[in-house]
């Protein structure tokens, strides 16, 4: 997500661009992105509102696809379609941008809110109250009600830093969604591939077990020939069966070696001689199937092969060919495998889901904290609480930090899916992960860091222990000013 600093010159630069534009159109993409297209002097421009957790922003896109809009795009669209934009500027002191629009009907303020996990968009009217939001406000501020009075969230984010500082004014707003496409690009991919992998990989896994049992089964197939001799054998004495007999000893004609035949003493010695033949057709009829079957595995797995050597080669560069993959994830082959292995979960109505949301106690969620880049750092209030930062609300490429060899709470930063983040913001994290700990007071201390994907909990573990897997070591020289500035 933006920086403040990052979102105060775009918000300046979408001013200077759309001030007096027309909005022509409103649509929605993903579940938590507009697409607003203005038209000034016969020119369209596409502004970009998301609030998504990760990915908010404020940026100038194409005119991209139109996904099914919810109640919020159509209460914009009725409301908002053919208004002028007359402002866009910051609102209050956090990361909050605000598009003012003039309408026939009279004036609204769009406000995109950007603050990590509750960032959403809001519509307020000429007295600022609040109409309708993008997201449920229980997931980004409870304490605000439809058709209540706005009021800006509390606190002061810091400016942070600006990626793009080198970026002509120009480009600056086309040159932020470039790269967040390109992260979310990556990203997509990246779920794409693992989902095709594992999708995959658990194909293998079934095909083996029931190649085993096919063998096993196999195996007992060839017990037919047994019984047909048998039957044969049973001809030649049947005359000296009484029924009631269970065994009779025969001459194997072939190798002259006498045999025993079991037999049913409930049966006549017709009947049993029918229960032998009878026995050889179905085991002969199975074997065929099951030959069948060996046959169609076999074909799977060539198909299996050639899957995994287009999976091979649409992740052959840096980045996983992302078309590739979903050209590979619609073809019959793992399309099928997708819909067995991972089902598309029937969504819960949403007043069922209100009703069974349970309240998270206060104890387990994280003390809050914001880098001067403008990352959040979480850091446990107690073991449980370290428990559930670090299996619960951290997410892959997020850094997991704590201190080597002591005692302490659990330390994440919030990366926002960058895989290299601001220096600064590592060690403000550090000085956390030492400062909760018992090395408090010491002037120096070693601070392991490592994506919070290699971090694992034990089965049975008690509370608070977790290990990691891999990662590094920053030796930290402690510095108060930057304890103090992290902890204001």
């Amino acid at each position: 997500m933006l920086s403040l600093c990052e979102l105060r010159r775009a918000a300046r630069l979408a001013d200077e661009a759309l001030s007096g534009a027309r909005l022509r159109r409103i649509v929605q993409r993903g579940v938590q992105t507009l697409l607003l297209t203005f038209e000034i002097s016969s020119d369209k421009t596409h502004l970009m509102l998301s609030s998504s957790p990760e990915y908010a922003r404020i940026s100038f896109s194409g005119p991209g696809e139109n996904a099914a809009p919810g109640s919020f795009c159509e209460y914009l669209r009725a409301h908002l379609t053919g208004g002028t934009l007359s402002g866009i500027e910051i609102v209050g002191e956090d990361r909050q941008v605000g598009i003012s629009l003039q309408t026939t009907s009279g004036s609204y303020i769009l406000i995109l809110s950007i603050l990590g996990a509750r960032s959403n968009i809001y519509l307020l009217d000429s007295g600022k109250t609040l109409l309708h939001s993008m997201r449920p406000l229980e997931e980004s501020r409870r304490e605000l009600r439809i058709g209540e009075a706005w009021t800006n969230p509390a606190g002061t984010a810091p400016d942070g830093t600006d990626r793009w500082e080198g970026t002509p004014d120009q480009d600056y707003l086309a040159a932020i969604e470039e790269t967040y496409r390109s992260i979310e690009y990556e990203r997509e991919a990246e779920q794409l591939r693992r989902r095709i992998e594992q999708a995959l990989k658990k194909e293998r896994a079934f095909l083996d077990r029931k190649a085993i049992n096919l063998r096993e089964d196999m195996g007992e197939a060839h017990k037919a020939e047994g019984y047909r001799k048998k039957g044969e054998l049973l001809k030649s004495v049947l005359y000296r069966i009484r029924q009631g007999d269970d065994m009779v000893s025969v001459t194997d004609y072939e190798t002259g070696e006498v045999i025993e035949i079991p037999l049913d003493p409930k049966l006549s010695p017709a009947a049993n001689l029918e229960s032998y033949f009878a026995r050889y057709q179905k085991v002969t009829r199975g074997a065929r199937v099951i030959e069948q079957q060996i046959c169609e595995l076999e074909d799977v797995r060539s198909q299996l092969d050639a899957a995994e050597e287009e999976l091979r080669k649409a992740c052959e560069g840096n980045v996983p060919d992302k078309e590739a993959l979903e050209k590979l994830g619609s073809g019959p082959v793992i399309a099928r495998l997708i819909k067995r292995y991972f089902p598309k979960r029937t969504s819960q109505p949403a007043a069922s889901r209100g009703a069974d949301k349970k309240e998270i106690p206060a104890r387990l969620l994280p003390k809050r904290y914001r880098t001067q880049d403008g990352l959040e750092i979480w850091v446990g209030r107690s073991d449980e609480g370290n428990d559930y930062l670090t299996t619960r609300l951290a997410r892959g490429n997020d850094l997991f930090f704590h201190l080597e060899g002591y005692p302490g709470s659990h330390v994440v930063l919030r990366t926002e899916g960058r895989t290299d983040p601001p220096v600064s913001s590592i060690l403000d994290a550090c000085e956390l992960a030492v400062h909760f700990s018992r090395m408090k007071d010491a002037g120096t201390a070693d601070v392991h860091v490592a994506p919070i994907k290699n971090v694992k909990k034990p089965k049975g573990a008690k509370p608070g222990l977790v290990y990691v897997r891999s990662g590094k070591t920053i030796h930290l020289k402690r510095n108060p000013r930057r304890l103090e500035s992290i902890l204001a």
